[in-house]
């Protein structure tokens, strides 16, 4: 029996074929990792729930698209049910780091007038010799983007969890400011059986009991 979820957040890894989405997804769902990997076909499914706070437990689906262009209108269709996107690209090939902005032009522009949430993942970073990409110039096109930028290797488990948790928390805190919503028809967000009433940080305080005077045993 499924471990009842609060809610469950639909994710979709981007980037060109070859970056290594399938072996972050087999990293962070079931902590393992091969050297060899065959290429995705069209689209793969992957889950796993995090603990986001304490009483809080998200479900994310997560879907491996192929990066070929030949399976591209297999994959778009999934662009308007995710509400989360990691942009990837392979620190050690300059091609994929220049396509980054392309994936995010079409996802954005497919999705309309909704919006995603994206972390921009600059994987193999245990290949540090052969990079062809640097963190500078990586961090400045996820500031243009307006988006966060982590470093991860599936090989090595370095920032893997980290990198889902953070899109998973950024998902959820727009949640609670009311900027993301569920909608009917719409798989990106699901409340589950016992989904949580959400406050911003400001309301929680509005909400908070006032605190018991403390009397003086001077």
């Amino acid at each position: 029996m499924d471990i009842l979820w609060q809610y469950q957040f639909r994710i979709i890894l981007l980037g060109d074929s070859t970056v290594g989405k399938s072996s972050l997804l087999k990293r962070f769902t079931d902590g393992i990792y091969s050297d060899v990997a065959d290429p995705t076909v069209g689209v793969d499914f992957y889950a796993r729930s995090l603990d986001i706070e304490p009483g809080v437990k998200i479900k994310l689906q997560l879907w491996d698209t192929a990066g070929q262009e030949r399976f591209r209108s297999i994959t778009t269709s999934y662009y308007r049910n995710s509400v989360g996107g990691l942009l990837v690209f392979d620190l050690t090939n300059r091609k994929t780091f220049d396509h980054v902005r392309e994936w995010h032009k079409e996802v954005s522009e497919h999705i309309l007038p909704h919006h995603m949430v994206y972390i921009l993942i600059g994987h193999k970073s245990d290949l540090n010799k052969d990079r062809k990409v640097s963190r500078d110039e990586a961090e400045q096109l996820a500031a243009e983007l307006g988006i966060r930028y982590v470093e991860t290797s599936a090989k090595c488990n370095s920032n893997v969890d980290r990198a889902f948790e953070l899109l998973t928390r950024d998902i959820y805190e727009l949640m609670k400011m009311g900027e993301i919503v569920t909608r009917d028809g719409w798989d990106g967000v699901k409340s589950g059986l016992t989904a949580k009433v959400l406050y911003s940080a400001e309301d929680e305080e509005e909400l908070a009991p006032p605190s018991a005077e403390k009397s003086c045993h001077c």
